[in-house]
């Protein structure tokens, strides 16, 4: 049910008050917000992570009556590989190619950091 079939109906949160409508600018304000739009990426992050999951259990017992199964799982997953491309255009992230590289080599990427807070903490010292 809609917001707009609710206060038609006169129902609330069930609390006997009408549900309030939400104006735009609010929830241009709420979209905007760098730490939801974060949060959402990271949520369409582990979504993605398991429909891949469910997506190498469909192949690897894969059988001809398990096709369709294989076909919606692949569609999820481009639909939510889609939200995510959009959803992280929200987000101003940039991550230091050093990072990915370290990541590519199969290491942790605490790693990176760990370095740049020691190179501080020495040049702090030297001054």
């Amino acid at each position: 049910m809609d917001l707009s079939q609710n206060t038609a109906l006169g129902t609330g949160g069930g609390n006997g008050m009408l549900a309030t409508p939400v104006n735009d600018t609010a929830a241009a304000t709420t979209v905007d917000d760098p730490k939801q739009n974060l949060n959402q990426v990271i949520n369409s992050i582990q979504k993605t992570l398991g429909l891949l999951h469910q997506l190498y259990l469909t192949v690897s017992s894969f059988n001809t009556a398990s096709q369709l199964p294989l076909l919606q799982r692949l569609n999820g997953l481009v639909t939510e590989l889609d939200n995510m491309v959009k959803l992280s255009e929200k987000c101003n992230i940039q991550v230091p190619m050093e990072v990915l590289n370290l990541i590519d080599d199969g290491k942790n990427p605490d790693e990176f950091t760990k370095d740049v807070i020691s190179s501080c903490i020495a040049k702090k010292s030297s001054h």
